[in-house]
């Protein structure tokens, strides 16, 4: 799903940037600070952070549970401990976090798009849609929301509507390569091969740069079995 579970700086995430091994000496540092301060929740929360960078999910997700386990309510603590669930497929988890989170923030944009996302994980596609449907009506100007329920109508079969949510995404943000990638695309899927190339070149005439799309380019020049 496009666009889907964007870190913010909001919740304590590290800047991106670093090497693999500054990561594992910050991680290093981090460690000797909490082992002189166990009870400094802000150190694991780094400390959680940097397990992120690291693809370390087990580990990020025990600490944010420790964090948990002293505040409840620590609404970092359970968007990223339901973020590190959905990386090891642990669902029902990761709803449950997104659930807790939601109740204290409904309008959390990341948490909304990431509950969706578990219900749709967990095949609960109409439940996703209706969550969805509420977040373009909450967020009419999010390139972002029409992505996610571009991307949950196609895997529904509903390519109209489908379609239609990838051409607003273009009208929204209409330089991201991805959208109109995956407007065209699902075009050609459906052996509508001139359109997609019309969608291509539109792209091309508002400043994306052709080589981003000429995958597509050459898929939609073939010839197709009808």
């Amino acid at each position: 799903m496009v666009g889907l579970l964007l870190l913010t700086t909001a919740f304590c995430v590290p800047l991106s940037g670093q090497t693999t091994q500054q990561w594992r000496d910050s991680l290093a540092v981090l460690n000797r600070l909490i082992a002189a301060s166990p009870e400094q929740m802000e150190l694991h929360l780094r400390k959680a952070a940097v397990n992120i960078e690291l693809r370390q999910w087990e580990y990020a997700a025990d600490e944010y549970t420790l964090v948990l386990s002293k505040d409840a309510k620590n609404p970092a603590a359970h968007f990223y401990r339901a973020y590190t669930n959905l990386q090891l497929k642990r669902y029902d988890q990761a709803l449950y976090d997104y659930d807790e989170l939601l109740r204290q923030s409904p309008l959390h944009f990341e948490g909304r798009l990431g509950h969706a996302h578990v219900q749709q994980k967990l095949g609960r596609r109409m439940e996703a849609l209706e969550e969805l449907n509420l977040m373009v009506e909450m967020f009419p100007d999010s390139a972002a929301v029409y992505a996610a329920r571009a991307g949950l109508e196609a895997e529904m079969k509903q390519t109209d509507l489908a379609l239609f949510d990838w051409e607003r995404c273009e009208q929204l943000d209409s330089l991201n390569a991805d959208y109109t990638s995956a407007h065209a695309d699902l075009l050609i899927q459906q052996q509508r091969n001139s359109e997609a190339r019309q969608v291509l070149d539109a792209a091309v005439a508002r400043g994306v740069p052709r080589g981003l799309l000429q995958t597509l380019y050459i898929r939609s020049r073939k010839k197709t079995n009808k």
